[in-house]
């Protein structure tokens, strides 16, 4: 089953640390929430849609 954060378009893969991170600049209580998993209700949150750019070019 897949992660809330997975389906996000600010959730990105760092090549030089191996790993998955939010782009969000998050506080520090925000951090801490996401770091323990329990950051459910995210408002950053964005589908990410890789053929909405596709759309606006057409």
């Amino acid at each position: 089953m897949q992660s809330y954060c997975e389906t996000c378009m600010y959730y990105a893969y760092d090549e030089e640390f191996e790993e998955y991170f939010c782009q969000v600049n998050l506080d520090e209580d925000e951090m801490q929430k996401f770091l323990t998993d329990t950051f459910r209700d995210c408002p950053y949150y964005r589908l990410e849609d890789e053929y909405g750019t596709v759309r606006k070019q057409m």
